[in-house]
């Protein structure tokens, strides 16, 4: 049977993991789709990183980027879903906001980054990104994420300092590097159940690794 053939490929991709696909509301009430990203997001991948602030760019890559190159935007939609994942989130036909995984090669550790349009930030999709990434990770046997930032991104590291997890971090050089286990113990539950006090987790309900 190809890949074409099996009922769970989409675009000749075999294993795609629909479980992760979901519709879930940000604090302020929008729905976004949520799903793992796919080869054939390339285009609209390359327009959602021009149409970002200079400011989200630097905070992401560390430098000044306008424009993906084609190796960077093969690299970024050509995942294999166990070892590195990334997720979308769409609104409408674009995308909102990425969040992606990295395994360490050889270790239980995988390095995790966002970025979220700048007309989509502070309404909480990094956090649901967070939430999602870290579910799939432990399925699939990594233990802890790992990621850097710059100090001044006091909103991305609130993201990890609130997300329930044990976050250690240490700075150096205007460059904060955090590490935290993703293990769902009893904080990161009780955390989890106050931001979803509400219902808005999505669908599926799944962000609870």
């Amino acid at each position: 049977m190809t890949d074409r053939e099996d009922p769970g490929a989409v675009d000749g991709i075999s294993r795609y993991p629909f479980e992760l696909v979901d519709d879930v509301e940000t604090r302020t009430g929008v729905t976004v789709h949520l799903r793992p990203i796919r080869p054939d997001d390339d285009s609209c991948l390359t327009e959602f990183h021009e149409h970002l602030s200079p400011q989200s760019v630097y905070r992401r890559f560390f430098f000044t980027h306008p424009r993906l190159s084609p190796a960077e935007t093969e690299k970024f939609t050509h995942v294999d879903y166990v070892d590195r994942l990334a997720l979308v989130a769409e609104y409408g036909d674009r995308l909102a906001a990425v969040g992606r995984y990295d395994r360490i090669p050889g270790t239980a550790d995988a390095e995790v980054a966002f970025i979220v349009a700048d007309d989509f930030q502070h309404q909480g999709i990094g956090t649901i990104l967070l939430e999602r990434l870290a579910g799939a990770a432990w399925k699939k046997g990594i233990t802890a994420f790992v990621a850097e930032t710059l100090s001044e991104n006091r909103e991305m590291l609130e993201v990890f300092r609130r997300s329930g997890f044990h976050v250690t971090s240490s700075t150096s050089y205007g460059t904060v590097s955090v590490r935290f286990p993703i293990q769902p113990d009893d904080a990161y539950r009780l955390a989890y159940a106050g931001r979803h006090k509400g219902g808005g987790a999505g669908k599926g309900d799944t962000g609870s690794p």
